[in-house]
């Protein structure tokens, strides 16, 4: 069953992060964080701007969503000062997100950016940075 607030936090990821239309940030987002998010999403976007984000499952109770997402795209500009490679990427996230009043108030995402790293060659089989330039 999905409750209004997993579906407001799927619309803002198919509606903004997938589009990068920032100008509907407001909608989805309290206004203390707007500018915030807005960044958030023009930074993303400028590293990898065919990215889209798939919600994999999605758990809510109370105030709460917690969403597991895959994000997919190809690495076009620096990322964590890797040069871009033009490569695609698979990057799996779980984020949290508190709901109040229709409008993303807090949030916290932890993704596992070491798959994409090892892919991107910044880092060897053994786990160490890559020293290459």
């Amino acid at each position: 069953m999905n409750s209004p607030n997993k579906l407001l936090i799927r619309r803002y990821l198919e509606e903004v992060v997938n589009t990068g239309d920032i100008e509907r940030v407001a909608e989805f987002v309290a206004s203390h964080d707007v500018e915030t998010a807005k960044q958030h999403v023009r930074g993303v976007r400028a590293t990898y701007p065919d990215l889209h984000v798939t919600v994999v499952c999605q758990i809510a109770e109370g105030d709460l969503v917690a969403s597991r997402v895959v994000g997919r795209a190809t690495h076009q500009r620096e990322w964590r000062g890797i040069r871009p490679t033009k490569k695609p990427i698979v990057i799996d996230a779980v984020n949290i997100d508190r709901v109040a009043d229709g409008k993303i108030i807090e949030h916290w995402g932890v993704a596992n950016d070491f798959e994409a790293l090892f892919k991107l060659g910044a880092l060897s089989a053994n786990g160490s940075a890559d020293s290459r330039d």
